[in-house]
């Protein structure tokens, strides 16, 4: 691994796990394995933890065909309901998990057909690992961001096969996926809206990781809302003032010019994951109601 890649997978270790050492419950075990199984390197499920009922929704594993594969996903939408909008919900680097399917069920009590990937199955699952930096290492070191935008393609489509409106598509990701939220926003031109939660927004280009957020804001096919935590150590305040930019000066799209950032103040990297210490009800309750209303201003709910 480069030394620039070194240092970028340090900052997120650190982001993580508050600079300390995590450790391992058996609660955190028991609760969390789902479709892809939870990392056990994620911190402990704590009692703050929302849980959202399934009451009117249909919800459940399915697998989605990829063309070389199947990719296990978790999905809900409202029961009985036909063209729901589709928001694809990418997932941080621990997979899918009793948080992303209740995020799942959150948009669908919104209205929409959720679907969140299980997209590192092409390498190992994240829920192997007992350390934060062993999942750096071992899988998201190896994502294609070619390959992912392949897969959430076919995300669509199935959504597509299961009575949704795939024409009024949205997408949302938190920490690696709200990079990818920013990068989906450029690739797939029946993106609507997305919603990035605190993904990075610079880094190393790579034969894998070609290009960053900051470097599409012209290639914008829906607009984004930024959501950021003003004390996320593994993103730097400047780079969020180097995104705002890249968007104003991204004068000839118009994609560009109607996306935001939002700072929250006193916000941690993962302040909307409610089974993290990092977790802050304040801002999380402000930025999933900003959510929703932006993707209602679109149209999409």
């Amino acid at each position: 691994m480069s030394d620039s890649k070194k240092t970028e997978h340090q900052e997120h270790l650190e982001a993580l796990t508050g600079g300390g050492k995590l450790t391992i419950d058996r609660r955190t075990l028991l609760k969390g394995f789902t479709v892809g199984g939870f990392a056990a390197a994620a911190s402990p499920v704590l009692a703050q933890a929302i849980t959202t009922p399934s009451d009117g929704l249909e919800e459940g594993r399915v697998f989605v065909d990829v063309g070389d594969d199947d990719m296990f996903a978790y999905r809900a939408y409202p029961k009985g309901k036909k063209n729901a909008p589709v928001i694809l919900v990418v997932p941080e680097i621990f997979g899918v998990h009793a948080y992303l399917e209740d995020v799942c069920r959150r948009f669908a009590q919104a209205g929409f057909y959720a679907l969140a990937p299980e997209i590192f199955f092409r390498h190992s699952e994240p829920g192997q690992y007992a350390t934060v930096a062993a999942i750096l290492e071992n899988v998201i070191s190896k994502m294609n961001d070619k390959q992912v935008m392949a897969d959430l393609d076919k995300c669509v489509e199935h959504a597509a096969t299961e009575g949704a409106d795939a024409e009024k598509l949205a997408v949302t990701g938190f920490c690696w996926g709200g990079r990818i939220t920013w990068l989906y926003a450029a690739h797939q031109p029946a993106v609507k809206a997305g919603v990035a939660w605190y993904g990075r927004l610079v880094g190393a280009k790579t034969e894998l990781t070609p290009t960053h957020p900051v470097d599409v804001a012209t290639q914008l096919k829906a607009p984004v809302l930024g959501l950021y935590g003003s004390e996320d150590s593994s993103i730097p305040l400047d780079t969020v003032e180097q995104m705002r930019k890249a968007l104003a000066a991204a004068q000839g799209n118009s994609n560009a010019q109607a996306s935001s950032i939002t700072v929250f103040d006193k916000a941690q990297h993962g302040f909307h994951a409610d089974y993290r210490p990092t977790y802050n009800s304040t801002a999380a309750k402000q930025a999933y109601n900003q959510a929703l209303e932006f993707l209602r201003g679109k149209n999409l709910i």
